[in-house]
């Protein structure tokens, strides 16, 4: 088991989603690059006993990895990038940590957000980069999960495979 993580909060016990918005929301100094989007956190759920879902603001789209004391958390410090084995594939974190949160890592998914046309296609965008990287084993957290989450559905191996979800990530299919 990785080790617990000792700056900032700490352990997410609860599900840290309305935590993260009401966090982000608050932060109106930020440059806003899509006025049509809104703070929204997106089918989190455990995940190896630690808390993978996707981040939606105004100025950036990110799948955030909280720790809940499982095995998927490393703790590495603040700046640092670590990389994560998903069924999905491999996906490149780096660390943070705020106050208000604690430590966390995050890895962008658009840049820039301008990009997305409104909130609907955000939200469908994060429904399913979840499905994508979490494939079938996100079925298994659907009991902790977000109860605007759609299921997860067994698809064929180049649908789960990172080369299909980077196919679906551009547009293509």
């Amino acid at each position: 088991m990785a080790p617990l993580p000792t700056a900032g909060v700490g352990l997410h016990i609860d599900n840290p989603a309305s935590l993260l918005e009401r966090c982000f929301a608050e932060r109106r100094d930020q440059t806003v690059a899509n006025p049509s989007l809104t703070c929204r956190a997106v089918a989190f759920s455990r995940y190896r006993g630690d808390w993978l879902g996707v981040i939606i603001t105004p100025w950036f789209m990110d799948l955030f990895l909280l720790p809940g004391g499982g095995d998927l958390w490393g703790d590495i410090p603040e700046g640092q990038r670590r990389y994560v084995e998903l069924p999905g594939g491999t996906v490149s974190f780096m660390a943070a940590d705020d106050p208000m949160i604690g430590p966390y890592q995050h890895s962008p998914l658009v840049a820039p957000v301008s990009a997305l046309p409104d909130m609907a296609a955000a939200l469908k965008l994060a429904h399913e980069v979840m499905r994508g990287i979490c494939g079938e084993a996100s079925s298994a957290t659907t009991a902790t999960a977000d109860p605007e989450a759609q299921p997860v559905v067994a698809a064929d191996r180049e649908t789960n495979s990172r080369r299909g979800f980077l196919r679906r990530l551009a547009g293509k299919r």
